[in-house]
């Protein structure tokens, strides 16, 4: 089994340890975000998959917010954010100032990995907002009926894309504590349906 403090894999260099993890970044998104991320019979999102050779999958269901799935190399994984982010500038600037609307992503991350993200009084959000440029918020509430967080970040998409990598290199070091509950969107409302069978009441 792997060392607990994630000193496994030392030997290669970092650049060969990373390649080799599996990353899956869950995101949160509104309805227009996703048709754009979509694309015309769903043109946009096969182009997505093809180029970043990452797996990628969007929650299904009527309600305004769904999940994109990002899930792949850590390489793939950020070619598909990078995508994902110029596409969402493309209709975010609606040809005004093209090209300097700011985006703004959400992830979804176990509350157990928030506090490393945050670091000690903050130190560690700090450092990624200084170093990247980017604005990075992270929820003090957990999404409804989970035990995961929303973390915002918002930037020009060069900056968006190192502040996502930098979340990323945090998460992988610190891996959740305890089960996690993913948030699903809209849960409250089709709860009944989905745990009819499972629960009683």
């Amino acid at each position: 089994m792997a060392s607990p403090d994630g000193v496994s894999g030392m030997g290669g260099s970092p650049e060969e340890t990373e390649l080799s993890i599996t990353l899956t970044l869950r995101m949160l998104m509104h309805g227009k975000e996703i048709g754009s991320i979509i694309g015309k019979k769903g043109e946009t999102v096969k182009r997505i998959r093809e180029q970043s050779s990452a797996r990628i999958t969007i929650s299904e269901g009527s309600c305004p917010e769904r999940i994109t799935t990002i899930t792949g190399s850590t390489d793939a994984v950020f070619r598909a954010v990078s995508m994902i982010a110029f596409k969402l500038e493309e209709v975010g600037s609606d040809g005004v100032a093209a090209g300097r609307a700011p985006v703004t992503l959400r992830l979804v991350i176990p509350a157990s990995q928030c506090g490393s993200l945050i670091g000690k009084a903050g130190a560690k959000i700090r450092e990624i907002r200084e170093s990247t440029g980017a604005q990075v918020q992270v929820a003090g509430d957990l999404l409804p009926n989970s035990t995961e967080r929303a973390v915002t970040v918002s930037g020009v998409p060069d900056t968006i894309i190192q502040c996502v990598r930098q979340i990323c290199a945090v998460i992988l070091e610190s891996p959740p504590k305890g089960a996690t509950i993913p948030y699903h969107p809209g849960l409250s409302l089709g709860t009944l349906l989905l745990s009819a069978n499972q629960v009683r009441g």
